[in-house]
């Protein structure tokens, strides 16, 4: 499998970055949505094979204080081949410097962001849009 890795935001097609989130599956992310929360991060990363999308993440950062790594996403045919956890070390590495590095996990992943050193909080809380959707994902109490 030959990767090619991308930091930045250049030729990025938005539409097939959504399809990649109805995939993975990470909900329903319009590319227009997606455009915004990419453009608005501090670090971005994409993974293309034969010039296919195949996996992105992104770290929204102050550049001192807090990182959170959002919307790692992986095509369900590439999930299981070590690519999510390069994924994932990447952006904790683009993240090194900042005090902390946050992320929420979707409920039963935990183990596999504890590879990385994430470890469960106590005092996080969160604001939700819709938090009936959120608390039957298992996300809130």
């Amino acid at each position: 499998m030959a990767l090619l890795w991308k930091e930045t935001l250049d030729g990025v097609d938005w539409e097939e970055l959504s399809a990649l989130y109805r995939a993975a599956p990470l909900g329903n992310k319009t590319a227009a949505e997606l455009e915004t929360a990419f453009t608005n991060s501090r670090y971005v990363l994409f993974v293309y094979e034969d010039e296919r999308l195949a996996g992105a993440g992104r770290v929204l950062a102050d550049g001192v204080d807090c990182a959170y790594i959002a919307d790692v996403a992986l095509l369900p045919s590439h999930q299981g081949r070590g690519l999510g956890k390069q994924i994932v070390a990447r952006l904790v590495e683009l993240s090194r410097g900042h005090r902390k590095i946050l992320l929420y996990a979707v409920v039963g992943k935990e183990p596999f962001y504890a590879r990385f050193g994430f470890r469960r909080m106590k005092t996080a809380m969160a604001i939700f849009q819709n938090p009936e959707e959120s608390h039957a994902r298992g996300y809130i109490e």
